[in-house]
C-alpha cells in the first residue's frame, strides 16, 4: 500500500498542470512546425496563431517537461517529440492525447458524476468528425504499442478468419494478420469507422485479406465465416448484461474449437487494483451510462457463462492492468 504524506498528497492534486502543458501543446500542434529545425519562439507564435504572451508561458512548461529545448530566444525539438509529437510521423500519439484532452471535463465533474451515477459527458465512441477521429486514430496508438506484447501471449496459428469486433480502425487486425500469413480477418464497427479502417488497411497493403463490414454489434447480426473473435477494449463501454449479451453472440457465431479472446483493463478480484483499471473504472462512470471496469472473475463468468471452455488468462500487461481472458467454444 502506498504510503503518503501531505506533501505528496499536494503534489499528485497539481499533476494535471503538465497535462494540461502537454494537451495544449498536441491541440495547437506546437511540435511539427519545429521538425524542419528550430525557431524563435515570436516566429512560432505567429505560425501557430497564438498570442506572444501566450507562447512564451507554454515554451518554458514544455521545455520543462523535456519535450523542448530552448537556446536563448530560439527551440527546438527534443528526439522524443520529433518521434512521437510531430504530426505525419510514423511513431506519432496525438491523436490519443488529443482524446485524453477531449475526456478531461468529464473527469473535471466526476463529482457530479459519482453523485448521481449517471455521465457528465457524451460517449466518446459514438462522437462524430474531429472527436470521432481523436478516439478513434487514439485506439489506433494504443494498439500499436500493444499488438507486438500480444502477439507474444497469443497463438492465431491454426485459424482461418478472425473477427476483429469493434475493431474500429483496425490496428489488430492488421499487425495479427502480418504475423500470421495464413489468417484473414473482418473489422465489425460502426459506419463512421469505415474511413479509418479502410486508410489504416489500405497502408498497410493487406486489402485482399481484410475487410471492413459495418454495423452496429448489438442490434446487427455479426458476419459469419469466423473462427476467432477478438474483442480489445469494448466490454467496458457496457454493463454486465449488454457484456452478457454480447459474449454469448460471439459465442454462438463461432464454429466448435472457435476461440474467444477479451483484452480489457482488468480489476483485480478484490477490486483494489491495479490503479490504471481502478481509474478507468471512473473514466467509464463519467462517460457512459453502464460502462464500467470489469474483474478478472467477472470477464471468466462471461465467458463460461456463453458455454465457453477452457477459460483462463493468458496474458497480463504491468504497466496499466491489461489482461486477456481466451476460451474455446466447445464440440471440436
Amino acid at each position: 500500500m502506498r504510503q503518503w504524506s501531505p506533501a505528496e498528497l499536494i503534489r499528485f492534486s497539481n499533476n494535471y498542470w503538465g497535462i494540461c502543458a502537454l494537451h495544449a501543446a498536441v491541440e495547437l500542434d506546437v511540435f511539427t512546425p519545429l521538425r524542419d529545425g528550430p525557431m524563435t519562439i515570436a516566429d512560432l507564435g505567429v505560425r501557430l496563431n497564438c498570442s506572444p504572451r501566450g507562447i512564451k508561458a507554454l515554451i518554458p512548461a514544455l521545455c520543462a517537461l523535456s519535450l523542448l529545448q530552448k537556446n536563448g530566444e530560439s527551440v527546438a525539438l527534443t528526439p522524443v517529440a520529433r518521434e512521437c509529437l510531430c504530426r505525419g510521423e510514423e511513431g506519432y500519439i496525438g491523436h490519443i492525447i488529443n482524446h485524453h484532452r477531449q475526456l478531461m471535463p468529464g473527469w473535471a465533474r466526476l463529482g457530479q458524476a459519482v453523485r448521481k451515477g449517471a455521465p457528465t459527458r457524451e460517449r466518446m465512441s459514438f462522437a462524430e468528425d474531429d472527436e470521432r477521429e481523436h478516439f478513434l486514430m487514439g485506439m489506433y496508438n494504443m494498439a500499436s504499442v500493444r499488438a507486438d506484447r500480444v502477439l507474444k501471449a497469443v497463438d492465431f496459428s491454426g485459424r482461418h478468419c478472425l473477427l476483429d469486433l469493434g475493431g474500429g480502425p483496425g490496428a489488430y487486425a492488421v499487425r495479427f494478420c502480418q504475423a500470421n500469413p495464413g489468417l484473414q480477418a473482418v473489422i465489425f464497427d460502426l459506419p463512421t469507422s469505415r474511413r479509418f479502417a479502410e486508410q489504416v488497411v489500405r497502408k498497410s497493403g493487406l486489402e485482399a485479406r481484410i475487410s471492413f463490414a459495418p454495423g452496429n454489434f448489438f442490434e446487427d447480426p455479426l458476419p459469419e465465416g469466423v473462427d476467432v473473435v477478438w474483442m480489445s477494449h469494448i466490454l467496458h463501454g457496457t454493463g454486465d448484461a449488454e457484456a452478457r449479451q454480447l459474449v454469448a453472440k460471439a459465442m454462438a457465431l463461432l464454429p466448435p474449437g472457435g476461440q474467444i479472446l477479451i483484452q480489457e483493463f482488468v480489476l483485480d478480484d478484490a477490486q483494489d487494483g491495479p490503479l490504471f483499471p481502478a481509474l478507468f473504472g471512473l473514466n467509464m462512470l463519467s462517460g457512459t451510462p453502464t460502462g464500467k471496469a470489469f474483474t478478472e472473475g467477472e470477464l471468466k463468468a462471461l465467458l463460461d457463462e456463453a458455454g465457453g471452455e477452457h477459460v483462463r488468462r493468458i496474458f497480463t500487461s504491468d504497466e496499466d492492468g491489461t489482461g486477456i481472458i481466451v476460451a474455446e467454444k466447445p464440440g471440436a
